[in-house]
């Protein structure tokens, strides 16, 4: 027989438990057992004022957030609906059925203001970081490096040329991402290469080209423990190879200093494999670089390589071929040189008299009078490198290599940070980090407590 829903009075009172109407296998469940937050009060009571009205919750805020970056909502007016209406999210974000959501300007208010002077963002993520080392996720034994391009929010066909970038200083054109590019010139002291395209509504952004029309972006650099795949440090730099580079060395410093965390061994691509930044993991850090050597000293017009010349340590010297040294000088120096150009490398030459009656010659070097090699000051932090990639480990650490792209993947699909919201050096900063805490709660939550990712339509 066919029910029929029967109309009554309505009850006066319910009786309504928001804890009992989340799932027990939600992720939000997981991420909320993996969350402190006991100490962003503490940490944001100096940029609070004594007086006046009391302002939202700085935790709630922080939650809300969770949430966006968690579930890919990307939009702040649109999060403020979500937990308005989502009870899961309600739950997680501590408000009752009858509590008023914040309104959407509070978070710019805030991340503009108390947020980044206190560097809120990265306290938490600090704090997330540390419990996953407390929970045995972080191992500290090999940690992977990588940088994904992330574009920025700004129209590819508005730009201004090299010439006109003085414009800027115009206060017209005095937005916050500009006056954030600008101190950052002024900070530098001697000014840098100007690029060719400047975007006037974001300079900080760099143009680029990725597998298609060029744009403008940021890279977004993650170092991560390969153990579970922890995300240990974040950092948003231009989309420049000299600033992902550099990014690298900041993290692993800071690592070591915030968390005393070294790794035995250093994993990346060949975009890591510059001399000076071999040397700084060998010689300073004691680091074994796992990462393919930037090698331009092979050869392709079939003459010999400098691979096919021996080194001799002890000697100070290359053997050719055929047997002949190869040496830096030749007669003794009153005044002692070190020889090092400016490119900083060590120039070898052979002898012209035993070039000229070589039998290789015109395979070695036909077109001067003798041959020449270059020698890096890191040519032997290049010859661990090339050690290291001969063996076992090494192939280990190429598929270890995978877990940081698979961080990307997820990303820009499940995130679908693909595109950056907010504008300037501080804006992609801000959103790497929240992005980076996200996904190290959401892996923490499935490792600790086997929360599977409940599909929802904000994650689709």
């Amino acid at each position: 027989m066919m029910g029929r829903k029967r109309g009554g009075q309505k009850p006066l009172f319910y009786a309504f438990n928001l804890d009992d109407h989340v799932a027990a296998d939600h992720l939000l469940r997981g991420i909320d057992r993996c969350l402190d937050l006991g100490e962003l009060r503490h940490q944001l009571a100096p940029f609070y004022s004594h007086t006046g009205r009391p302002s939202i919750d700085p935790e709630l805020m922080v939650r809300m957030l969770i949430v966006g970056y968690s579930f890919g909502i990307r939009s702040e007016r649109r999060l403020c609906e979500e937990v308005h209406l989502n009870l899961a999210y309600r739950w997680f974000c501590r408000l009752g059925l009858e509590d008023a959501v914040p309104d959407h300007s509070t978070f710019s208010k805030n991340r503009h203001g108390r947020f980044r002077e206190s560097d809120a963002f990265r306290r938490v993520f600090e704090s997330v970081v540390a419990r996953c080392m407390k929970e045995g996720l972080v191992g500290g034994e090999g940690f992977a490096i990588d940088a994904s391009v992330i574009k920025a929010d700004a129209n590819r066909s508005r730009s201004t040329a090299r010439e006109g970038a003085e414009n800027l200083r115009d206060p017209q054109h005095a937005t916050r991402a500009v006056r954030e590019y600008l101190a950052a010139l002024d900070a530098q002291g001697e000014p840098g290469t100007v690029p060719a395209s400047i975007s006037p509504t974001d300079p900080g952004a760099r143009w680029t080209a990725v597998d298609g029309p060029a744009f403008y972006a940021y890279s977004t650099n993650y170092l991560i423990d390969v153990q579970a795949g922890i995300i240990v440090d974040v950092e948003a730099t231009p989309r420049l190879q000299t600033a992902e580079v550099k990014a690298t060395r900041t993290m692993i410093e800071r690592v070591e200093e915030r968390f005393a965390l070294k790794p035995e061994r250093l994993i990346g691509d060949m975009a890591y494999g510059n001399a000076e930044l071999l040397g700084w993991m060998v010689n300073d850090k004691g680091i074994a670089p796992h990462v393919p050597v930037w090698d331009r000293t092979q050869r392709d017009d079939g003459t010999v390589s400098s691979s096919d010349f021996q080194w001799n340590e002890q000697a100070d010297e290359y053997r050719c071929p055929q047997g002949k040294a190869l040496r830096k000088q030749r007669r003794t120096f009153k005044n002692l040189r070190t020889h090092i150009t400016k490119a900083g490398t060590v120039i070898y030459r052979a002898s012209q008299s035993d070039c000229a009656n070589c039998p290789m010659k015109a395979h070695c070097c036909p077109n001067t009078p003798n041959r020449k090699i270059a020698r890096g000051v890191h040519e032997a932090a290049r010859d661990v490198a090339r050690d290291i990639a001969k063996t076992d480990a090494y192939k280990q650490s190429r598929k270890d290599r995978k877990k940081v792209e698979m961080l990307f993947a997820h990303l820009k699909r499940i995130l679908r940070l693909d595109r950056l919201r907010l504008r300037g050096p501080n804006g992609a900063h801000d959103e790497f980090l929240l992005t980076a805490i996200a996904q190290n709660l959401r892996r923490m939550a499935k490792w600790l407590f086997s929360a599977e990712p409940e599909v929802t339509s904000t994650a689709i």
